[in-house]
């Protein structure tokens, strides 16, 4: 994206007027002006009064959203915003390098029936212009695979869908172009448009001709506009650089002209676009219908607020008043804020000081214990103390002055020996009684917020919420009471080392948001709070997802390698199949008397893999009998499908329905595949020298949506809950191959791929 420009700068150019007369003022020191008769462009935000006006009062209108600069060949958006050719194209580079990020970073095998594309470069964006080339994950995809050129619309923040044509279906604003021109021209005041034919040294050019696309001065228009001959009549105005066309082509039939108006997408339209294409099921009128209606509309607005300029600038003055008690009341807002925080610490300070002050009282009187039975101890030593007093009484010759003090002396003597046989310290080192606990007092604090006023809490709704290659939040109001007219949603990564990492914020107008760029493996927190108008909610519950453990890796079904489409159907988009093995079976029931082989009908994913970590998704059908799911190399692929009465191969089961366990036949060492068995609404877990023999053991609840993570550099396949990304069963395989996602079902069953997230795509009303 280009470096976004100073507005000031901007301010500081000269100031000019827009007009529609062909005719060039004459230049002046002093800002430019012009009388602008009544008159509407069709098209976009040109209106033209017979009053003077300057360009200073429209200058925002003439920046770009995006690169906030100048328009530069503005395009029209489904949205009916405008953004610059080239800022569009960046969009879409950037979109295009996002999903590039999210799987081209493990790249396919070339023997894969899809290729990967290179990521991309500005020498290649020229792709995006056209249709149907390439899907923008990655991979060539057949015309059945939906595209992915959406982005976000600077200025209203929605997605935008450019279509199957991409930037080639959208229309140039030739009217803002036209504007911008005339505000650059009377920018560089002081510099001339110059003739294009006169010979060096060039004249000023005084008019530009619309059919010849060149500007003239009087000399050389008379000599290439002679009268009397077809280019006389050609249409001139006062000299420009931009040249539109004089007649508004359709982009998606570049040989028709624009005759009618789509009142559903509000945008001009061919015949051809009505009688079959995009438009034919719209409502549509002609363009000087169209161009009629929108001119006495914008002329009846601009009239009225024209009319009303005195109250206008009454509402000015009064919102320049409000400004000034908004900031004062703000700054009011803050010191309350400041003084009910000085008293909570003030609080805090008193409790932290009486705390301390407990513990330092026990700690002495502790301390003072120890000291006293350390000083008895010691007393215990030869020559010191109690054993030093005794040895000099033993001294004493007088018997009965020996039996005076000799009596006492014994008692302590008897008790400090008492006291060698049983050691108690005289007090307890443990400060187990003086810990804190302010838990409680911590989620008190962490939920102290602005009062609601009337907002409701938004709730995070975690059915709804999920992790895939990207997030989608959503949420609503338990109450349905006093919604929120905008969200800022809060997100941020749990770390592993409890670090308190920075929230992350973006504001929704919705109730549901996409979020991109999540790291794979690893754990986030959610949060969102409302606003309605400047008040503003308390957080909601924080909910954590986790993200898959690996890039999610994109594939359909294979429909041509080993499909058998007598016992399997598949839609259209190649993300679901559904098994009706079972039907012809039943419709001969009348002659099978013994027993007999039933068959496993494998279908496989349409892209290999052949280094890597990648993590796919699906849903096994709650009704399915039985369903295997896992991955294979292309070797071991070849020879199930050109084998088909391998009994020790896991496509043939007998009709009891048992495994096989031709799956664990060799567990010892890697094989070239692994696949684990779904049915009757249960995940069996293989047999392993790790795992439980016992048959309840093996035996799980069938996850709602099913993931497998392949790491193909370390050679090992895990299967995971996909919901709560909790790994399931994992071991080794045999990577020396290609790997292909595989799939096989037996009697009734089905297989949904799990969608991508993308965003939601921009519903527009029909306002006309």
């Amino acid at each position: 994206m280009r470096k976004l420009k100073s507005r000031d700068h901007l301010s500081k150019v000269t100031q000019t007027v827009i007009g529609s007369s062909r005719t060039r003022e004459p230049r002046s020191s002093a800002l430019p002006v012009v009388t602008m008769p009544n008159c509407i462009c069709f098209g976009d935000l040109i209106l033209e009064k017979r009053k003077k006006v300057t360009i200073k009062n429209i200058e925002r209108e003439l920046i770009c959203p995006a690169c906030k600069e100048l328009f530069t060949h503005p395009l029209i958006l489904p949205c009916q915003h405008s953004i610059c050719h080239k800022c569009v194209k960046e969009l879409l580079l950037l979109t295009l390098d996002d999903s590039f990020n999210d799987v081209a970073s493990e790249s396919s095998c070339q023997s894969s029936p899809r290729l990967r594309v290179q990521s991309p470069s500005m020498d290649k964006i020229d792709r995006i212009n056209r249709a149907g080339m390439i899907n923008y994950s990655g991979w060539k995809r057949s015309s059945l695979t939906p595209r992915t050129t959406t982005f976000p619309c600077p200025g209203c923040e929605h997605d935008i869908d450019l279509g199957e044509r991409g930037i080639n279906g959208l229309f140039r604003n030739f009217t803002l172009e036209t504007i911008v021109e005339r505000y650059r021209q009377a920018a560089r005041a002081a510099t001339a448009i110059m003739c294009d034919l006169c010979k060096p040294p060039p004249q000023e050019s005084t008019k530009s001709c619309m059919d010849c696309s060149a500007s003239y001065c009087n000399e050389c228009f008379k000599i290439y506009h002679p009268w009397g001959t077809v280019k006389a009549q050609h249409e001139y105005v006062g000299p420009t650089t931009n040249f539109r066309p004089k007649i508004l082509m359709c982009p998606e039939h570049e040989m028709e002209r624009v005759n009618m108006y789509c009142e559903l997408c509000r945008r001009p339209v061919c015949h051809l676009c009505k009688l079959g294409g995009n438009h034919s099921n719209h409502r549509v009128t002609t363009i000087s219908s169209a161009y009629k209606t929108l001119k006495e509309k914008l002329s009846k607005d601009i009239d009225y607020l024209i009319g009303k300029e005195g109250q206008v600038r009454s509402q000015i003055s009064e919102l320049n008043l409000l400004m000034k008690e908004t900031e004062c009341n703000g700054e009011r807002a803050k010191e309350e804020a400041a003084s009910h925080f000085n008293k909570l610490f003030e609080v805090l300070e008193e409790k932290k000081s009486s705390i301390i002050k407990a513990i330092d009282v026990s700690k002495k009187l502790r301390l003072d214990k120890f000291q006293t039975q350390m000083e008895e101890y010691q007393g215990l030593l030869e020559n010191n103390g109690l054993v030093g007093y005794a040895q000099e009484v033993l001294k004493e010759t007088d018997q009965s002055c020996f039996v005076q003090t000799a009596k006492q002396l014994h008692l302590r003597i008897q008790k400090a020996t008492e006291s060698l046989k049983t050691f108690r310290p005289a007090a307890q080192t443990s400060f187990e009684d003086y810990v804190v606990d302010a838990s409680k007092q911590e989620e008190l604090l962490g939920e102290l917020a602005f009062f609601s006023n009337g907002v409701d809490i938004p709730e995070i709704n975690e059915e709804q919420s999920k992790i895939y290659n990207k997030a989608l939040i959503s949420w609503h109001h338990p109450e349905k009471k006093n919604k929120a007219d905008s969200y800022i949603l809060e997100y941020r990564k749990i770390s592993r080392e409890e670090e308190m990492l920075t929230w992350s914020e973006t504001e929704v107008y919705g109730t549901s948001k996409v979020i991109s760029d999540l790291e794979s493996n690893s754990s986030y927190a959610f949060r969102v709070r409302g606003y309605k108008g400047s008040v503003c909610s308390p957080c909601s519950r924080e909910v954590i997802l986790h993200t898959p453990p690996a890039p999610v890796f994109s594939f359909l079904f294979d429909e041509k390698c080993g499909y058998n489409n007598e016992h399997l159907l598949l839609n259209l988009k190649r993300d679901r199949v559904d098994s009706r093995a079972g039907f012809s079976l039943l419709l001969a029931a009348e002659r099978v008397q013994v027993g007999c082989y039933t068959s496993l009908d494998y279908i496989i994913g349409d892209t290999g893999i052949t280094k890597g970590k990648h993590f796919w998704a699906l849903r096994v059908e709650p009704y399915s009998y039985m369903v295997k799911v896992g991955v294979a190399s292309n070797d071991k692929l070849q020879e199930w499908l050109h084998n088909p009465r391998d009994i020790s191969s896991p496509r043939y089961e007998q009709d009891s329905g048992h495994d096989s366990g031709s799956e664990d036949t060799c567990f010892d060492s890697a094989q070239p595949f692994t696949l684990v068995t779904i049915g009757m609404k249960k995940f069996f877990v293989p047999k392993s020298p790790t795992s439980s023999s016992e048959p309840e053991n093996r035996v799980l609840p069938m996850p709602t949506c099913i993931g497998i993570f392949l790491d193909y550099d370390k050679g090992k396949v895990g299967f995971y809950d996909a919901d709560h990304m909790k790994c399931l069963y994992e071991r080794q395989v045999d990577c020396s191959g290609t790997m292909y996602p595989a799939f096989a079902l037996m009697g009734s069953g089905g297989i949904q791929l799990e969608e991508t997230i993308t965003a939601k795509y921009l519903e527009y009303q029909n306002d006309m």
